[in-house]
Parts: structure tokens; sequence; C-alpha cells
């Protein structure tokens, strides 16, 4: 029997989600925002043979006080598609994972970046379908109020299928490109859409080639019911929070048993926790470098964050009081159960609480490069994970700590490629080309 192999993506957008990152000694306080560093990290990232570099998308500013958005490295971003062109052009191997919102986007859009992407880079281009949580996206996009969230997610469903229609418009043969006969494609081997659905009306065809890869590899965040059945019925790789071992196995079983019913081939679709990973001689000096860079976020930053994450304003609670009930609302329901149930758990105040989150509250490897690879292995083996989304502490130290340290470990136990299987990232995660649902060959 074949040995489980770790697939490994790198959470890129913003360079850390930990608020403190930008401030950590040694640390490029502009890395978020910095193409010539950035560049530099996705070459250090390819030489580690990573999977995928992947750019998370945000479609507002202003979705924080302003004493806490004046402390956010995160306030100033590239454009996801600009800079994966760019990035594109430096790499060969590597992955190149975007958003793209089905709520405040358009499906035409959408597949036309990503098809483009996909051969602008050989085939290396990925599609992170989200729904957008964040109620302040809307307001910039003519809207006053936000989809509700089972709304959000049927038209989701409808925009994969416009999506994905729209990138088989042609078949894989339909330019011949005859210059002696003048032919320059082949108009019986083109596909006109003609959707028309509840949410969405597209006529299509798309005008662009088929992409390398078929489609683009489809990744998918969710993990509320509704994101898991998306999942089940769309992914090709799945980015969960980062909950324990057993929470994580019992999501990995739901999943994947899904992926089954719907008649899809579960080993087809990797589920990838969100790991930030602490490298040390030591275990005291990884705790140690966590302890210093928690203790550089700000509360204001630590209450903006729990705010956002909780779907309600937490500016008012007593911070040395328990967390109150918290409302429904239309902000990711597994992030703010999450949340409530640690509170619970560990009785922290909201004061505490907020520094979690500003500093990261979810999945953390910590210790030697040996004590991290032990425990992937044991997450890998056990079938809590496929892989890891990695995310970085602060840069470039933390990038370079696990590139360098972490994945020779790796490497020697044999559960993680020296070198890339292929050219594509569907080759590397080892995904099949999907075949044109409208013509045969």
């Amino acid at each position: 029997m074949t040995q489980r192999q770790l697939k490994l993506g790198a959470f890129m957008r913003p360079v850390s989600l930990h608020t403190g990152a930008w401030r950590y000694p040694g640390a490029w306080p502009d890395a978020n925002f910095n193409f010539p560093h950035l560049k530099t990290m996705i070459q250090k990232l390819e030489a580690g043979k990573f999977d995928a570099f992947f750019m998370a998308d945000h479609l507002a500013v202003l979705n924080m006080p302003i004493n806490a958005l004046k402390r956010s490295h995160t306030v100033t971003s590239f454009e996801p598609f600009t800079l994966l062109s760019a990035l594109a052009g430096a790499t060969e191997r590597i992955g190149l994972i975007a958003t793209g919102s089905t709520t405040f986007d358009a499906p035409y859009h959408v597949a036309r970046r990503f098809a483009s992407l996909d051969h602008i880079s050989g085939g290396r281009a990925g599609w992170n379908i989200v729904t957008t949580s964040n109620p302040d996206a809307a307001l910039n996009f003519g809207l006053d109020d936000h989809m509700e969230h089972a709304e959000r997610y049927k038209r989701a469903r409808e925009f994969f299928d416009v999506v994905t229609g729209l990138w088989d418009s042609f078949a894989d043969d339909a330019f011949p490109r005859d210059v002696e006969q003048g032919l320059y494609f082949d108009p019986t081997r083109m596909h006109v859409l003609d959707h028309k659905g509840p949410y969405l009306k597209v006529r299509g065809p798309l005008n662009i080639a088929r992409p390398v890869q078929g489609w683009p590899v489809i990744v998918q965040a969710g993990a509320s019911d509704d994101g898991r059945q998306l999942a089940a019925e769309t992914a090709e790789a799945v980015f969960t929070g980062g909950s324990p071992l057993p929470d994580s196995q019992k999501l990995y079983a739901d999943i994947k048993g899904r992926i089954e019913k719907v008649g899809r081939d579960p080993e087809h679709c990797k589920i990838l926790p969100g790991a930030m990973v602490f490298v040390g001689d030591s275990v005291e000096e990884a705790k140690a470098k966590r302890a210093k860079l928690d203790s550089l976020v700000h509360y204001d930053s630590g209450i903006a964050s729990l705010s956002i994450a909780l779907g309600t304003d937490a500016s008012g609670f007593d911070p040395d009081g328990q967390l109150p009930p918290i409302p429904e609302s239309n902000a990711s329901k597994t992030s703010r159960q999450r949340l409530v149930d640690v509170a619970a758990r560990d009785k922290l105040t909201v004061r505490q609480l907020a520094q979690r989150v500003g500093a990261f509250s979810g999945l953390s490897f910590m210790g030697t490069p040996k004590l991290i690879a032990d425990q992937m292995e044991e997450w890998l083996m056990s079938r809590g994970c496929d892989g890891f989304n990695i995310m970085f502490p602060y840069l470039p130290e933390g990038l370079n700590d696990f590139v360098d340290r972490v994945i020779p470990e790796l490497q020697k136990r044999g559960i993680f490629r020296k070198e890339y299987e292929g050219q594509t990232l569907r080759e590397n995660l080892g995904l099949p080309r999907p075949k044109n649902r409208f013509f045969e060959g």
C-alpha cells in the first residue's frame, strides 16, 4: 500500500493571520504589500515543494473600528489576479489559488479571470469559492443589506455550475489554427451555455479557450452544514478551521462521506486544516516565540477581530466579564460557534478571548522540527486531514523556518515529496482532469 502523502498549501493573504505579525522583531512590516518580498516568499515556497500559494481576499476596508484598522497590516493588499499573474512568471510549479466571491462578482468575470490565470501559469490556477461573510462588503457593491446565509449558498451552487459550464465552452480541439485553410476555430466545437436560473442569467460562450487543467482546481472553505454540502458537491480541496484532532477527524469523515453519497471519489478532494507553525530548537523556545508575538496584539485589534468573528459588536462587552449570549447573524456560523465553545470551555474573559482571537485562535503546532513532523504525521495517518494550509506567524523568518527545517523532516519520513509530480496543480494534488460536459474527447 502506498504511504499517504501530505499536501501543503501556504496561506499568504494576509501573509500572516496574526495581527501582531508585522511588529515582530526582524519581520517585514510591509510584507503584505511589497511585491519583491512576495516574489521572494513564493520562490522559497516553491523550493520547498509546496503545492500552492493561496490568496484569500477581502472586499472591504471599513470592516472594523478605525482604532483597530489603524493597527492592521491588512488594510492595503494586492488584488489577487494581478498579483498571481505576476507571480506566475516568477515560478514554474507551485499552484496559484485565489478567492473569487459568488455573492459580489459575476460568473462570467470569474470564469474569464481564472481561465486566463490557468493559461498564463501553464495549468496552476485554483478557485477558492467563497460566499463572502463580511456584511461591510455589500456596501461596496450597491447593496444596503447582506444576502442571507442560506441564500448565499444557493446562489454559490448555481454560480459554480455556470462558471464550470463557461470553462467548457470550447472543446480541447476547438482551435486548429489551420493557416493553409484559413480556419482558426471550429464552430461545431463551441457550446453556447444559455443559462437561465433562479439567481443567474448568462448566455456565453466564454471568450477564452478551455483552461489547461480543464477546470482550475476547485477549493472551498465553509464548514457550516451548507458549506459542507457545497464542498461535497463541488470541491477538490477544502480549507478547514483548525479544530482539535478528534473534531477534525469527525469533520474529515463527514465531508468525505458526503462526497461519496453524491457519487464522487473521496480521494479526489483534499481536506487541509489551517495550521500556524512555530519552530524552535526546543518546545520552550517555540512557546517563547508565540508569547512574544501574542504580546504585540493591541486590545483594539483583538476586540475588533472578536466582533468580526462573532458577527456582533463586542466593544461594549465587559472586558473582564464572561462572554454574553451571542445572537444569530449572517457571519460565519462555524467560526462564531467555535469561539463561543472555546470561551465556555476555558472560562475566558472577553479580554482573554479577544487577545486569543487577535493573536490567532486556531490550530497551532509548536516545537522542534521533529515534534512538529510527529504531529503532522499523526494527523495525516489518523485521517484528521490530507495535509495542511500552513500559516506563518511572521515573515520571512516563520516561512524560512518551516521550509528549511520542517520540510526536510517530513521528506525524511517519506510523507512529503522531494520533487513535484507534474506541471499542473491538478497533477501535483493527484486530481483528475475534468471531462468537458458538452464534448467527447
